[in-house]
């Protein structure tokens, strides 16, 4: 092996697979980085941060996610609706209870970088609440991790 050249990983070389994480009694922060990480491929011996070489997750059980502390009263997700006045405000308790997902879809988004590759690695993210996915096929040569 040539010790002067530097790895590339082309699009033609990537093998993604499907990996099946269960969010059941998990911490959201520690699980949302683990997923990060996964997406992105800094999991794998050939991981190269301008290309998007990770995996696809398939987060099943979201409706089951752990927050430590108050973070369920004392964290706020806001957004801006782009009208006049539309500043919107939500505790994660709230959002928790509309949208069950929208929790780990959240911290694993803003865990990534903020650049072109972010659309394109968040689109390979699936999270359910329940148990069951339309994936099923996907996985069967896939490898599941608690």
């Amino acid at each position: 092996m040539n010790m002067n050249s530097t790895f590339f990983l082309s699009n033609e070389a990537r093998k993604p697979r499907w990996v099946v994480i269960d969010a059941k009694g998990q911490i959201l922060g520690r699980l949302a980085t683990r997923i990060a990480d996964i997406l992105r491929g800094k999991d794998q011996a050939y991981y190269t941060p301008h290309t998007d070489s990770g995996n696809y997750v398939v987060v099943i059980n979201a409706q089951h996610i752990v927050l430590t502390g108050n973070k369920w009263s004392d964290k706020i997700y806001d957004y801006y609706t782009g009208w006049k006045g539309g500043y919107r405000t939500a505790s994660a308790q709230d959002l928790h209870a509309k949208k069950p997902t929208e929790l780990v879809a959240l911290a694993v988004q803003r865990m990534l970088p903020k650049n072109i590759l972010n659309r394109q690695i968040i689109r390979k993210l699936k999270v359910y609440a329940g148990e069951n996915h339309p994936h099923k096929a996907q996985l069967q040569t896939s490898l599941q991790t608690a």
